[in-house]
């Protein structure tokens, strides 16, 4: 047998085994290069659905708080400012319903503190450029409630600059209250920044105090010759009654926060009479301890006033004072535990 005959076989082998290693190689790389194009398009697609760098986010942010201090936020700024990267600024965001068709009294003043938290951070902190707050109206955005998941209003999230937010980040308001104070401590608590709360004037005050003033010198002028009811110690008593019994119960407090006269629980439509949280309080909730301190007063003025008498219902008065006393103030006691919950004592009701 010829060895030579098999030398072209051998040299035939050899070239397709090069080929097959060859077209390998080649479709080895063309596999690599299409998933990088993949991921680079990819990017760009991301990047031109927004349309927005780092820098125009900030930028147009900043034009939208030089005109108000809180950024109204729909559907497509959500996506772009809120969720959408990168971002190298926080946002609080509340979550509201102030349309006349929602039944909801507390989303008014707590949009009202809400917005002079928001106009008092741009006053001290314009240049920061770190933080924003946003305002998101159900009746304009619902797809956005759809998407955090809310049935309640109001609500304020906290979004931080990386990552997602997280159970921390949702303000408690049985917790911290829905005045623009509690809301800035929140606001520390989460961001690290310190804001002074800077309330706007009311001028509402002197002038009511102004009138009154003119009211009692035109009194005095009237009676000028019959002066005698100001040494009368029964009227400057419940003069000073009166305005103990108001500062007392917090009429100061409503006056100058505006909270609502009764709340309605958004889902179980209940109305609650007394707030919960120890850092505000309704208007109803303030006459019914108006009320009850002044029930107490009268019956400790009938214990004390029950000595003194020199008819045969003397026992009666102390014994009708001292029940009065009691009853009234274990009522007393119950609000104060409904406020300040796990409060341990209680009177007569638990």
């Amino acid at each position: 047998m010829d060895i030579h005959a098999f030398r072209p076989r051998r040299i035939a082998l050899t070239p397709m085994c090069n080929v097959s290693s060859s077209k390998y190689m080649v479709r080895h790389k063309l596999g690599v290069l299409a998933f990088v194009l993949a991921v680079v398009l990819a990017v760009a697609v991301a990047q031109k659905s927004s349309g927005l760098t780092l820098e125009d986010r900030v930028n147009n942010l900043q034009d939208l708080i030089a005109k108000r201090p809180i950024i109204p936020i729909n559907l497509e700024r959500w996506k772009n400012y809120v969720r959408g990267g990168p971002r190298n600024y926080s946002m609080i965001v509340m979550f509201t319903a102030l349309s006349a068709g929602v039944n909801c009294p507390i989303c008014k003043p707590a949009y009202d503190e809400f917005y002079i938290l928001a106009n008092s951070y741009r006053y001290g902190n314009y240049e920061q450029q770190g933080l924003y707050f946003g305002i998101v109206e159900f009746e304009d955005s619902p797809q956005v409630f759809q998407q955090m998941n809310l049935n309640t209003a109001p609500v304020i999230y906290h979004f931080p600059a990386k990552g997602r937010e997280k159970k921390q980040d949702q303000m408690e308001f049985q917790r911290y209250g829905i005045d623009a104070d509690a809301m800035a401590k929140f606001v520390g608590e989460r961001t690290g920044v310190a804001i002074t709360v800077l309330r706007p004037p009311n001028y509402a005050a002197p002038a009511v105090i102004l009138l009154l003033v003119m009211l009692v010198l035109g009194l005095l002028y009237m009676r000028r010759n019959n002066l005698e009811f100001l040494f009368n110690r029964t009227f400057w008593g419940l003069a000073c009654l009166t305005i103990v019994f108001c500062f007392m119960s917090g009429q100061m407090w409503n006056h100058i926060r505006g909270p609502p006269f009764v709340m309605t629980h958004p889902q179980s439509r209940e109305t609650s009479i007394i707030h919960s949280s120890t850092q505000y309080q309704l208007i109803l909730e303030t006459y019914v301890v108006l009320g009850l301190y002044a029930i107490i007063t009268v019956g400790m003025i009938a214990i004390l006033d029950a000595p003194e008498r020199k008819d045969t219902y003397r026992r009666g008065w102390a014994i009708a004072g001292l029940s009065v006393v009691a009853i009234f103030f274990s009522l007393l006691l119950s609000v104060f535990r409904l406020k300040y919950q796990g409060y341990p004592y209680h009177f007569l009701f638990n």
